[in-house]
């Protein structure tokens, strides 16, 4: 179960990724409705925060 969990909490944290960068209007993020909005800058943020605890959480798993 270790495994999953750490793959699970890359792909959120890479999605919240995704997310900063739409919401910073970055140039090369894809464009949705999330482009410039600043919310979504707060909901990556705590997607990457929580994705990365999970794989913290899971790696240390037994």
């Amino acid at each position: 179960m270790r495994t999953p969990l750490m793959i699970a909490g890359l792909v959120v944290a890479a999605g919240g990724a995704v997310w900063i960068l739409q919401g910073l209007n970055v140039a090369f993020a894809p464009q949705s409705f999330m482009t410039g909005s600043q919310i979504w800058v707060l909901f990556g943020a705590l997607a990457v925060v929580g994705g990365l605890s999970l794989s913290w959480w899971a790696r240390g798993r037994q």
